[in-house]
């Protein structure tokens, strides 16, 4: 007969009871852990405030799946772009689905404010402000303005003064509201003055076409003001629209002066030079005034003399632009320039680029086909076209392609791009627009002989190789061209190609 070991029944019970409390520990944790959520890594929450690809809501996080292919800043404030992955490959790289591109802002909404005092300071200072003007800019302008405040209240008495003194009428009443009218047509004239201040470095990237913009905005103004003595009772609309555009090219007149003359001067003698050109303005003008008054004494038709002296205003005003002979290259010259060269390998002289400079290109009219400095959203829609031309211009400061779609060529630039940089990229973007047109013309001439090449480029079946050939003319070509047009005298330093702001970033790694 077996006697039971107390000690191993006392080990088997203590066994027992740690194995239940085991148990209901184990099933306590399993439900904390069933009711609690899931731990993942919470991606960073972008908005979206401006994309012409795809919107991602403020409550929706950068998919996993998309993929970061670039940066841009625009006047400090920056850009993300996405991709999304199409699960392809190619060259052992992860394939990049057509139209998937998002654009996913890095700064938060401005207020109502700081919007308000963007929009004041675009028009009352200028671009750069305060680094780009020295520090006496600020009390000059306050006590110009205050000076013009009390002028323009003084304006209001004296006008209706003159009115009165005239005889407009005997009523007491009608002087006054003549003189009301008077002075609102004033008014529209310094509001559009002041609204087209606004184009600010216009006028220095394309002065003779705002010159000549502006004269014939004068000679319109002068129209409508002969058309007021036919309908007396709009005389305030008609007045107003004509001084409004009588003002702007008062505007024009005044800003583009100084570079004229600074064109003119040799030496530190740009003040003789202005002195003495304002003069002979003046003379002029009382000549014709004296010259007026007399050929108004013989009744002589309104409408033909008006039409005579117009043809003559117009005809010396593109005269006057056409003479004009500037060093420096903005958009319509350095196409000259750049043309001439792909042609017949030679840089025009000054006299030559500058009458062969387009006067008739407003600046306000948008430049095709090429571009300069444009939003990446705007020269990609494909961003396996950014990953492919991204490799070619490594070791540049700039990117240049062609959007079939739209049928125009865009150089973006990089955010170390310098005035060099731009020249070359323009000059990149020029030669890619020749081999274009010349590897198509043939094509275009048999299929449809009176297409305008200038309207817009044809469709090409690869345009990465073009790009391609392109780069390698470039590498061998902007060298000599840059050597030639120094010695022609262009300055090559300055760049007034008027590009955009935009800038490509480097990606954080």
């Amino acid at each position: 007969m077996k006697l039971k070991n107390p000690s191993s029944s006392a080990s088997r019970t203590l066994t027992s009871s740690e194995t239940r409390l085991l148990v209901r520990e184990t099933l306590r944790i399993s439900a904390n852990l069933a009711s609690a959520p899931p731990q993942s890594p919470v991606p960073e929450k972008t908005l979206v405030h401006d994309s012409g690809f795809g919107r991602v809501s403020e409550d929706q996080f950068v998919d996993s799946s998309l993929r970061m292919i670039c940066s841009e800043e625009i006047d400090g404030r920056r850009w993300n772009y996405f991709a999304e992955s199409s699960g392809g490959r190619s060259n052992g790289a992860k394939k990049l689905k057509k139209n998937s591109i998002r654009a996913v802002s890095l700064n938060s909404p401005k207020a109502p404010v700081d919007e308000l005092m963007a929009f004041i300071r675009s028009y009352v200072v200028p671009e750069g402000f305060p680094e780009s003007v020295t520090p006496s800019y600020v009390p000059y302008m306050t006590w110009r303005a205050l000076k013009h405040f009390f002028g323009g209240a003084m304006g209001v008495f004296t006008t209706q003064t003159l009115l009165s003194s005239l005889g407009v009428s005997r009523n007491k009443s009608a002087p006054g509201a003549v003189a009301i009218n008077w002075i609102l047509k004033d008014g529209a004239g310094r509001i559009g003055k002041m609204l087209f201040a606004r184009q600010g470095k216009k006028f220095d990237y394309d002065l003779k076409q705002l010159r000549f913009a502006g004269d014939l905005l004068v000679e319109l103004g002068a129209g409508v003001e002969l058309i007021t003595a036919a309908v007396p009772h709009l005389f305030l609309p008609l007045a107003c629209a004509a001084n409004v555009a009588k003002n702007v090219g008062a505007v024009t007149s005044t800003s583009t002066r100084t570079p004229i003359y600074k064109a003119f001067a040799r030496g530190e003698n740009i003040g003789d030079v202005t002195a003495k050109g304002e003069c002979v303005g003046n003379v002029s003008d009382l000549l014709g005034t004296g010259l007026s008054i007399m050929i108004a004494k013989r009744n002589p038709s309104l409408i033909a003399t008006f039409g005579l002296l117009s043809c003559g205003y117009v005809m010396s005003s593109y005269q006057e632009v056409k003479s004009i002979v500037l060093h420096t290259l903005n958009r319509a010259r350095f196409t000259v320039a750049v043309e001439t060269f792909l042609k017949t390998g030679q840089v025009p002289t000054l006299e030559e680029g500058n009458s062969m400079e387009n006067i008739f290109s407003f600046p306000w009219k948008r430049h095709r086909p090429i571009v300069l400095g444009q939003r990446f959203k705007e020269a990609f829609q494909d961003p396996n076209a950014y990953i492919a031309l991204k490799p070619i211009f490594e070791k540049e400061q700039y990117i240049v392609t062609y959007n079939v779609s739209k049928g125009n060529i865009y150089a973006l630039f990089k955010n170390g791009a310098k005035s060099d940089d731009m020249l070359k990229a323009a000059f990149h973007a020029h030669v890619l627009l020749h081999i274009i047109r010349s590897n198509n013309q043939n094509q275009m001439s048999r299929t449809n002989r009176e297409h305008d090449l200038s309207a817009a480029l044809p469709i090409v079946a690869d345009p990465q190789s073009h790009v391609i050939e392109s780069y390698k003319m470039v590498s061998a070509l902007y060298e000599p061209f840059k050597n030639k047009a120094k010695d022609q005298g262009w300055v090559m330093s300055e760049s007034l190609l008027n590009p955009g702001r935009a800038r490509l970033c480097e990606l954080a790694s």
